[in-house]
């Protein structure tokens, strides 16, 4: 199938790209305008497969793209222009050249600057009763009700809006993929049903809430499945539902629900929420490994150094990094860490880091073999741990053979695979020198790619993807159709700076908390009180993030200066009792546990500091066993009382239990009251009781049950 994908919401003033899926570079494809809003004049040039639409009026499109398989129909919902949200990928466009403004290297982290508000022109829209906040927020779900599908919507305004719930406006669009009997759809508000048999094999509803912007839009999916003894399906929605994997492009079944016979005569239906991250990557505990430090590097005999007892693996002979990384498992089970990121591991140019890559389909040599990786990939699942594959798409290194024929050639077959500057030099971003930026346009490079996306897949559990923000949206929407079909709990993890809350529509699961992480950097320095903090957390609802949208935590990373040496020891230990405090997944960069003070230098183990490495390891097993402080559990303010600006207080709540959460950011112990809120003064963490004249006292982290 080449459709071109989901139905797009978007203003005027934004722009998106739009190509067919799954494409055969060799084929014809052509966009046309079946039908605008009477004020547009918007037409595609003839013979062109790869379009930028970027619409002229608001109003609903409809258009076509013609393809070998046959005419396929996009649905395209245009607001108007002041309907614009800040921060909007779209108004950037994502995936070309210069859309971030940030300096600086892959990874390091910028303040968000989002005003809340929308921009733009245009005429008002819709009849929703204006306030002074930003974007809405909208979640959908569905039930099967006496053979009828009932899609309900819950939408709610934002945090900083004086809008009324009631006043919100919602906006469904039945997916164009499906076969479904359109004239049968009935909306009323906020709730849109139709009858079981007037959809053929699935359903995809998606919608929008409407305040002064639109919200990031939200999907569900049913599906029918024909069932031996009849009857009419009545959804359950416990979640247990039979999974029997997907089979069809698009098809996810998170959150799923399968309905039950009345014996009535009928299908078995089951729904899913395909937007909420898979159950396992909720309650993970990520480890990023920088492959060419983390094993200390392996010696021309294929020996690697000894450890101390926080990493040792014995004086065995190794063959290849893959393996000294496999010896390093049992260490990483014990800390109790269950996800593991890679850096790339692909065939690269001379940059140890790995991100610069001249063959999308090899392994690197120097780490080992595909089988050498595979049966690493393996190990790690025989102890129960999920592997992240680094999936790098905006770019190619200089050293690819493919550029290397490109450049300063415009003859050459593969001249139109990158982006050019007038100058005769690659598009790149940041004025990297060792890369040239992909340019999406071209089928050759989607068919490269995609493949290259189907093939990893096949291995590893899901896709930290590098550089997100520059890629074409629509791109990343058809990958996560294409590994979604083949495995619904298939992990995708964006790296956006600044994030972005559109990007949690149809295409990553859980996003790089980029504000929470430049917070902590400040709290850590002391330019700025530790209750900054709470102020991150809100601010994922205020930018337009669904409640449901998941978020990986994180101190440091490859590309950042070690958080002890930035802002200190005592800074270091509570920084890591907010990773595993706050709401969100949280990341352990290799060598962060042992206390290591070098970015990307080999792992000091013998330097390990143990004291350190028993801290996040007692983290680890308080949050595994206290469901409020992962997924499922809510954050909530509470009133508290400090002498320290660099102390902070909040709870998290769970229908198992509630725990106050205190952290500080500075050396020596804070006295922090806690007024009327009646707690148990047992720390989890240190298993005493931190009682205090005036409150509790606090050294960098403690975690108290409410009574």
């Amino acid at each position: 199938m080449h459709h071109p994908g989901p139905p797009q919401f978007m203003a005027v003033g934004e722009s998106v790209q739009l190509a067919p899926r799954n494409p055969n570079p060799d084929a014809d494809y052509e966009w046309h305008v079946r039908s605008a809003p009477v004020a547009s004049s918007l037409d595609f040039e003839e013979g062109t497969p790869v379009v930028q639409f970027t619409p002229d009026a608001e109003g609903s499109y409809v258009l076509e793209l013609d393809a070998p398989d046959g005419p396929h129909t996009l649905t395209v919902r245009v607001f108007p222009g002041s309907y614009l949200p800040s921060g909007s990928v779209r108004s950037g466009e994502s995936g070309m050249s210069g859309f971030s403004g940030f300096s600086g290297q892959s990874g390091s982290a910028r303040p968000t600057q989002f005003s809340g508000g929308a921009s733009g022109s245009g005429s008002g829209a819709g009849e929703a009763q204006r306030g002074d906040g930003g974007r809405p927020r909208i979640r959908l779900d569905a039930t099967v009700e006496d053979g009828v599908v009932v899609v309900r919507a819950d939408p709610q305004p934002n945090p900083n809006s004086d809008t009324d719930r009631d006043d919100l406006v919602v906006e469904f669009v039945v997916d164009d993929r499906d076969d479904v009997n359109r004239s049968a759809v009935e909306t009323d508000g906020w709730e849109l049903r139709i009858p079981v048999s007037a959809i053929g094999d699935r359903l995809r509803v998606h919608g929008v809430a409407l305040d002064e912007t639109y919200s990031v839009p939200d999907t569900v999916t049913v599906e029918r499945d024909a069932i031996t003894d009849g009857g009419v399906a009545e959804a359950e929605h416990e979640g247990e539902a039979e999974h029997e994997g997907a089979t069809t492009e698009g098809e996810t079944n998170d959150t799923e629900s399968t309905a039950k016979s009345d014996g009535s005569g009928g299908q078995r239906v089951s729904v899913a929420r395909p937007n909420d991250p898979p159950k396992w990557a909720q309650e993970v505990t990520l480890y990023e490994i920088y492959v060419r430090g983390y094993t200390s590097g392996v010696d021309e005999k294929g020996s690697s150094d000894r450890q101390t007892q926080s990493g040792d693996v014995g004086d065995d002979e190794v063959e290849n990094t893959f393996e000294a990384l496999e010896n390093r498992l049992d260490y990483l089970e014990s800390l109790g860490v269950d996800c593991l990121w890679l850096t790339p591991v692909l065939q690269n140019d001379h940059a140890p880091h790995g991100y610069n890559i001249v063959d999308f389909y090899s392994i690197a040599e120097d780490l080992g073999s595909r089988e050498d990786y595979e049966q690493f990939v393996e190990a790690a699942h025989d102890r129960g741990m999920k592997v992240l594959f680094d999936l790098v798409l905006n770019h190619s290194a200089r050293e690819h053979p493919f550029f290397k024929d490109a450049y300063k050639n415009p003859d050459s077959d593969y001249y139109d695979w990158y982006e050019w500057q007038e100058n005769g030099e690659p598009g790149t971003y940041f004025d990297w020198e060792y890369i040239a930026n992909f340019d999406h346009r071209n089928l050759d490079v989607r068919r490269y790619l995609l493949d290259a996306v189907d093939m990893w897949a096949e291995i590893v559990d899901g896709f930290r993807c590098d550089m997100a923000w520059a890629v074409p949206d629509t791109f990343w929407q058809e990958i996560r159709d294409r590994v979604k079909s083949k495995d619904s709990d298939f992990l995708l993890l964006d790296e956006t700076i600044p994030y972005i809350a559109d990007f949690h529509e149809g295409m990553f699961d859980m996003h790089f908390d980029t504000t929470l992480y430049f917070v902590l950097r400040q709290v850590g320095r002391g330019d700025a009180p530790a209750e900054r903090i709470l102020d991150a957390i809100d601010q994922r609802a205020e930018v337009g993030f669904p409640d449901h949208a998941a978020f990986m935590l994180y101190l440091e990373n490859h590309d950042e200066t070690r958080y002890i040496v930035e802002c200190g020891e005592s800074e270091a230990l509570a920084g890591a009792g907010a990773l595993f405090t706050l709401p969100g997944v949280p990341m352990i960069y290799g060598g962060q546990e042992i206390g290591q003070r070098g970015r990307r230098d080999a792992l000091s183990w013998e330097h390990a500091r143990d004291d350190i490495r028993e801290h996040y390891e007692r983290l680890i097993e308080v949050r595994d066993e206290t469901p409020a402080l992962r997924y499922g559990g809510s954050f909530r303010r509470i009133d508290y009382e400090t002498d320290s600006d660099r102390a902070v207080a909040f709870v998290r709540d769970h229908a198992d239990g509630s725990y106050l959460c205190l952290l500080h950011f500075g050396d020596g112990s804070v006295t922090v009251d806690i007024g009327d809120l009646d707690v148990d003064a047992t720390d989890l963490v240190s298993g005493d009781s931190i009682a205090a004249e005036g409150g509790l006292r606090v050294d960098d982290v403690a975690i108290c049950p409410l009574v």
